[in-house]
């Protein structure tokens, strides 16, 4: 291998491979020294200090042994041109992984496309063009089906070695995806008009998609939809039907809570912010809208927001506000007027009181910190008390509910 041989291996891996020069160069020497240190120790039978350094330019390779200068040509000769040549493959690979490693590693939560080449067992395998990614099951949207030859869309979520290969792991169910998505469709996103504030998802069921605008003029939400709802419909149909909701971003709590549980309408929010709690009233009619199926409208609102939001009526707010009064009272060393603060704050239940900071109910009572345990320990054993009462007024239901049923298949 001579200095033109060298500079045009070198040329050749950077086009075809992709590697940075400077990491073709170093791994040609580290080869070289590895298999020269492995030649030269056996035969002084000690420890030996090589060291070879290529010209960048010119290609020339030039070797030293414990300080002496010797002919590349002489080295090569005695440990073997195979030899040399094993070991710079070997080194050149893992310049090709590391290379590889890195390009990827910067492109985590980024969407990439790719081909299917092949599913075993639910994983998928997908080729990207510089190598294979994986996408695992538990990465894919539920319900959705994928083919050989078919194209898809994921983003990374994980990039690692794996012997002298990178594994490189997709995803379909990160709610980046859903950014990404959105960043692709929405060219006022990409121009900064438009601005990604936040998404919380259930893949395959529901997404909500918060977002805000710059300029007055350009409508955030109509932009995102897009005209006759073809923006969206993109990347709803990339998420094979998952149902998005837009939300106007607003940084006052007050006017973003409902704006994240549309369609459902909100009649009062009360932040009790101590607790991050947001008790939100709506009428009758609205709570299962609010709540939504198995709750989840409310949840991906909660996310989204960044508050605890629990949905409820007035009537119930004020039963629950009595109940917890009482309750609280009924503790030693809370009195009524404490009680009172408490609930003011957000506290309606026992379990609330578990996880009340000490300080801050010292300070509300003025309590000594062994009369905050013993609050705090009661409130415990009231919560698991009225845990366990809950459980077998369940159970008792449900068996009433079995018996109702037998006795109809009787009839």
């Amino acid at each position: 291998m001579n200095a033109s041989e060298v500079l045009r291996i070198v040329d050749s891996l950077h086009r075809e491979k992709s590697i940075e020069k400077e990491i073709v160069f170093r791994a040609i020497e580290s080869a070289l020294v590895s298999a020269a240190r492995k030649y030269f120790g056996e035969e002084k039978g000690e420890e030996v200090e090589i060291d070879f350094v290529i010209d960048r330019d010119t290609g020339a390779i030039d070797g030293s042994v414990d300080g002496e200068k010797v002919e590349y040509e002489d080295i090569v000769g005695r440990i073997g041109a195979q030899t040399a040549k094993q070991v710079i493959i070997q080194k050149v690979r893992e310049a090709e992984r590391d290379a590889l490693l890195i390009e990827y590693e910067d492109q985590i939560n980024e969407l990439v496309s790719g081909v299917i080449e092949r599913t075993d067992g639910g994983t998928i395998t997908v080729n990207l063009g510089s190598l294979e990614a994986i996408l695992p099951r538990g990465e894919q949207i539920p319900g959705e089906t994928h083919h050989v030859k078919e194209r898809v869309r994921a983003v990374i979520s994980e990039v690692k070695t794996q012997g002298s290969r990178v594994r490189v792991i997709l995803s379909r169910t990160r709610p980046v995806l859903v950014q990404r998505l959105f960043e692709q469709e929405i060219p006022e996103i990409i121009d900064g008009v438009i601005e990604f504030r936040g998404v919380s998802r259930e893949p395959g069921f529901r997404s909500k998609v918060a977002v805000s605008s710059s300029d007055s003029k350009v409508d955030c939400v109509g932009a995102c939809v897009g005209v006759r709802g073809s923006r969206i419909k993109n990347i709803v149909d990339e998420l094979s039907r998952e149902r998005i909701d837009i939300v106007r971003f607003d940084e006052d709590p007050q006017v973003m809570i409902p704006n994240a549980l549309q369609p459902a309408e909100v009649d009062e929010v009360i932040l009790c912010e101590k607790i991050g709690r947001a008790i939100v009233l709506v009428r009758e009619d609205q709570l299962s809208l609010a709540i939504g199926k198995r709750g989840q409208n409310v949840r991906l609102a909660s996310k989204l927001c960044g508050w605890d939001v629990e949905i409820m009526t007035q009537e119930e707010l004020e039963s629950q506000i009595e109940r917890a009064v009482i309750g609280f009272s009924e503790i030693d060393g809370i009195d009524e007027d404490l009680a009172n603060a408490l609930v003011g704050e957000g506290y309606l239940s026992y379990d609330d009181l578990e996880v009340i900071e000490p300080d801050v109910l010292m300070e509300m009572g003025e309590l000594t910190e062994e009369q905050v345990d013993a609050i705090v320990e009661e409130a415990e054993k009231r919560a698991l008390d009225a845990e366990t009462a809950a459980a077998e007024e369940k159970r008792r239901k449900k068996m009433e509910e079995e018996m109702l049923a037998r006795q109809l298949r009787a009839n």
